[in-house]
Parts: structure tokens; sequence; C-alpha cells
């Protein structure tokens, strides 16, 4: 479920019998390369991969869930320790649903759903809005690098320096993808105009990139979506944990890159 959306995803796992099995499904589940990325990475793939573009989308998949297990091995051993408890499903006796009871059980949970997700997408929309369109004296900006929020870029692009793509409007890029990861070539668009590709110094650093792209935090929705299941401190553990695990793996990529002639 989890490459569609994680929000749904991470809604999933109250199903789970187990405490421990649960929470631990909810640590892992952003690392499933969900949907929203696609446009990323059909931009940027498109613009430095030309014909090896789908084989640099595959290998996305394939090291998200590779991640995925190493942390799953590494919680295993920390703080998740313990066995597992053993998955045993009881099942009923299969029956056709009344339409009535179908309905009501669809509507609950989309409301659910719509309840969770839109209500922090919308809040989240109003910040990004917020520092996009006034600066620190809250005048309104014709130009975008003097806005709050590439302010907020250009104090978060040294820390993606080592990475390869230190460019504040990268950075900046990055910061609205926490709202929807779409926002990441929309932000692109009004930075760079058709330039979009300008802000990364080329193939390898664009892979970089991808690759951090597909680790960092998901979208505020998930983010909402793990408070919602499981707390506040829940939710601000995975998103240290996926900041942390993008930077360490980019990087690792980056250095392998550079060591075999890459970069």
């Amino acid at each position: 479920v989890g490459f569609g959306c994680s929000v749904p995803a991470i809604m999933a796992t109250r199903t789970l019998p187990s405490e421990h099995d649960r929470k631990m499904t909810v640590m892992l589940t952003p690392f499933m390369s969900c949907s929203a990325k696609l446009p990323v990475y059909g931009l940027l793939t498109a613009a430095f991969f030309a014909r090896g573009s789908v084989l640099a989308m595959v290998s996305l998949y394939l090291i998200g869930i590779a991640v995925g297990a190493l942390v799953a091995l590494i919680f295993r051993r920390t703080a998740f320790r313990g066995e597992p408890v053993p998955f045993i499903m009881e099942l009923p006796n299969y029956r056709l649903p009344s339409a009535k009871t179908t309905v009501m059980l669809a509507w609950d949970k989309a409301k659910d759903f719509i309840t969770r997700a839109f209500t922090i997408i919308f809040a989240a929309s109003v910040v990004i809005w917020f520092l996009q369109t006034f600066d620190i004296r809250l005048n309104v900006v014709s130009d975008q690098s003097q806005s709050m929020l590439a302010g907020l870029g250009g104090l978060i692009a040294p820390l993606l320096a080592p990475l390869g793509f230190g460019d504040w409007r990268a950075s900046t890029a990055l910061v609205t993808g926490l709202l929807a990861k779409e926002s990441v070539i929309s932000t692109f668009a009004v930075l760079l105009g058709t330039e979009s590709a300008s802000a990364l110094s080329g193939l390898f650093t664009a892979y970089v990139f991808l690759v951090f792209t597909l680790l960092y935090p998901p979208c505020v929705a998930a983010i909402g979506a793990v408070k919602g299941e499981l707390g506040p401190k829940w939710a601000a553990a995975v998103f240290a944990l996926q900041c942390v695990v993008a930077w360490v793996v980019a990087l690792a990529v980056r250095l392998a890159g550079m060591a075999l002639g890459f970069a």
C-alpha cells in the first residue's frame, strides 16, 4: 500500500495485533516510494538520463526497499528487540455485505482519511504560501529569492552541500516537498523557470538528489497520520529517522560514485 500512498498504509497498520510490529511497520513504511514522487523522478530522469530514465527510476524503488530492509534489521537488534508475534489470521465465514453497510463503512474510512490528511495539508499550504510571499519584514516580495522561504532554504543548504546540491533553490524545493512531493517540481519551476535542472550540477548529482528525495521525510499528511496513530513523539521520531537515513544514504551513494569515477 505504501507504494501508492503512505497515509493509508500507515493507517492500515492498526490491523496488526502486535503493538511491537505495528510501530516498527509505521517507522518503515515511508521508505517505500509513494506515487507522489513519480513527477520528481520523471522530470529529473528525463532531463539527465534520457534512455536510461527507466533504469534509474527502477533503481530508486529498489534502493527504497533495500534501505527499508536494512533499517528493519538494525531495529530488530536495537529499539525493537524481541521475538516477533506470530501472524495468525482467523478467517470468518464470508458473506456478501449489504449495499448500506458497504457505503457506511466506505464513508467512515474516507471521512477519517480526509480529516486526518487534508486538514494538515491545508494548514501546511497556508504556511508555505506565507513564507513564499513575504520577506522577514512582512513585505510582499516580487522576487522569490527574497522571501522567508528562500531564507529558510539558504539555512539548510550548507547541510546539503556535502551531497553535492548545496544550492539554496534545491534546498527550498525540498522544504516545499514536505507539503507534497510534487511541490519539488513546481518550486523548481517557480525559482528557475524552464531551466529547472540548472540547480543540479550534473547527471550524478541529480541521481543523488533523487536518492535523497526518495528517503527524506514524507509529506505532512503522512507525518500527521503517524501522529494520529502513535502520537507526536513517534511522528517526530519518524521525521528525524528519515532525515538521518536520507542524508547518510545519499552521502554514501555520492562517495561511491566519486570512487568509481562517476563524479
